[in-house]
């Protein structure tokens, strides 16, 4: 039943014209700064020759690409999760999915799941931007794989968090306002860390931006990797708490 709740829901978003419309604003926003990013390049070739260790490729263009996708999606992603339960209520129509033989769990992680799939189809489309320099050139792709997923971890992290919102509300714009601002605060919380206290040392590592950066990089540490598992799954067992309650409440 969750794959089923899970396909419902993705075909459900790509019945919806917004959408689509996040889907190719993003696209475009994300095609010209990659080809932004080739210029400079290319018109940076003179100055990368005289350097002993010039970045190359990877480091020049497709770090910067990945690192400008994950604020974009952190802006538009929102718009996206905000309806997944939020409209339900609005619609009145909660209370069909939740008479049915289904568990809130089930609910909760066929909402996900559909979600994540749109996501995948997003960072695919990303992703085919580096892949097309293979054409011309060759990339680093230990690199390549480990942005790639740290950007994945990210937004199914995103997600998560805006499941969790989106339970919170009837109203899916309340329900996007405060993924949003859930997502910001994350991604900034270690510039207050600007000591060695026990308390800075909390503030980086809740940072969504302190664990995503070494992935750009080339790093895999398996505690990044831990981390990101973490919020997603807070965020996914606070949203069937939600559910729960919901569903005792009428």
């Amino acid at each position: 039943m969750i794959l089923t709740i899970a396909g419902r829901e993705l075909r459900s978003l790509f019945l919806s014209p917004l959408a689509w419309s996040i889907l190719a604003v993003v696209e475009l926003i994300l095609g010209f700064m990659f080809l932004s990013q080739i210029d400079a390049y290319l018109m940076a070739q003179p100055q990368l020759a005289m350097m002993e260790s010039a970045p190359g490729i990877t480091d020049f263009i497709i770090a910067p690409l990945f690192g400008n996708a994950a604020v974009v999606l952190l802006l538009a992603l929102p718009l996206v999760t905000m309806r997944l339960i939020s409209e339900e209520r609005r619609n009145q129509t909660i209370s069909l999915l939740m008479s049915a033989p289904l568990s809130m769990t089930e609910i909760a992680l066929g909402k996900y799941l559909g979600i994540l799939g749109f996501v995948l189809i997003m960072l695919g489309m990303i992703v085919l931007m580096p892949l097309s320099l293979l054409l011309g050139g060759s990339l680093d792709l230990g690199m390549l794989a480990s942005g790639t997923l740290g950007l994945a971890l990210l937004l199914a992290s995103f997600a998560a968090i805006g499941l969790f919102m989106s339970t919170l509300t009837a109203h899916p714009a309340v329900a996007a306002i405060a993924t949003f601002g859930t997502l910001l605060l994350l991604w900034i919380l270690d510039l207050s860390a600007s000591g060695g206290g026990q308390e800075d040392n909390v503030l980086r590592y809740l940072s969504l931006l302190r664990h995503f950066e070494p992935m750009l990089r080339g790093g895999f540490d398996s505690t990044d990797f831990v981390y990101f598992l973490l919020i997603i799954a807070t965020f996914l067992i606070l949203s069937i708490r939600r559910l729960d309650a919901y569903r005792l409440q009428h």
